[in-house]
């Protein structure tokens, strides 16, 4: 009385060039992060230090994704029949989690500093955070191909760009510093590196708790999906419909179809199959036939 159509081994391959863009953006980071925290405590900067301590939870996040992807290649079990997908989600989540952190740390070593500026050698800033600019820029290239494919990427990704943006912010703080003595514009601007920092995290949030709380795909409108079946040949109602995302690239449907005649059953799920594929991009799909009489009937209690 079913179909189940699924589309698990198109994303192995995604995994494995995934792995190796994360791999590579790892040691990037890991390097640079080394880098930044002693030009950060040689120089005084804090903008340089909440830099690093991006990077540090850069350096975190990537681990994390990277482990994830590892996790989400181990076989489904009886007890875990979806397998491990989820921990890519689970790892964009603690991604997100973490990137607000690091903000309010920031914050409140900034407002600290901004009560008493200290002297700030501006032009080691400068040279440091140019070269972690550079390093991010690497790092958002390698990524870059991945993000479509994977919240848990597109949430290391977003991490190397708000690093990328901190850089930048950093490169300003040392120039103020540099060429006008403000030194208040280090805790300043590592405010503004911040604020970045949360916005960059709060899209990345939302999806992954979506995700989670199996909200149906940001992409996929379930009326139109409803509105698709009950409009095919043959079929007199639909009920019970749920879209939900397993993982990133992974939409899941099941729903009963009530139709006319039961010998249209095969050539109906196929074509419903098909149909759902092609206009929603559905692969993993369960429908349950049944007949006007059998809808109507109530299971026992």
């Amino acid at each position: 009385m079913g179909d189940g159509h699924h589309g698990h081994g198109h994303g192995h391959g995604h995994r494995s060039k995934n792995k190796r863009r994360l791999m590579l953006t790892l040691i990037l980071a890991a390097v640079y992060m080394i880098a930044e925290v002693i030009g950060g405590l040689w120089a005084q900067s804090l903008a340089l230090l909440a830099d690093a301590g991006h990077m540090l939870s850069d350096v975190a996040a990537l681990a994390l994704s990277l482990g994830a992807i590892w996790i989400a290649e181990r076989p489904p079990t009886p007890q875990r029949t979806y397998g491990y997908y989820r921990m890519e989600i689970l790892a964009a989540l603690a991604n997100a989690v973490m990137l607000v952190m690091v903000a309010i740390f920031i914050f409140i070593e900034a407002i600290e500093r901004l009560q008493e500026p200290v002297e700030v050698q501006g032009w080691v800033v400068i040279w440091i955070a140019t070269g972690g600019l550079l390093m991010n820029l690497i790092g958002l290239w390698i990524l870059h191909g991945g993000r479509e494919e994977s919240l848990n990427i597109q949430g290391a990704w977003l991490h190397v760009l708000s690093d990328a943006l901190g850089s930048v912010g950093a490169i300003t703080a040392g120039l103020l510093v540099w060429l006008f003595g403000w030194y208040w514009a280090d805790a300043a601007i590592s405010m503004v590196i911040g604020l970045l920092v949360i916005y960059s995290s709060w899209n990345l949030l939302k999806e992954a708790v979506s995700v989670l709380m199996e909200h149906a795909p940001g992409g996929i409108d379930v009326d139109q999906v409803r509105d698709l079946i009950r409009g095919t040949p043959g079929v007199l109602a639909v009920h019970d419909l749920h879209v939900w995302t397993i993982t990133t690239g992974m939409s899941a449907l099941s729903a009963h179809v009530v139709i006319s005649d039961l010998n249209l059953q095969q050539i109906l799920l196929k074509q419903l199959r098909d149909e759902l594929h092609q206009h929603f991009g559905i692969d993993h799909i369960t429908i349950q036939i049944e007949t006007e009489d059998f809808a109507h009937c109530d299971l026992p209690v």
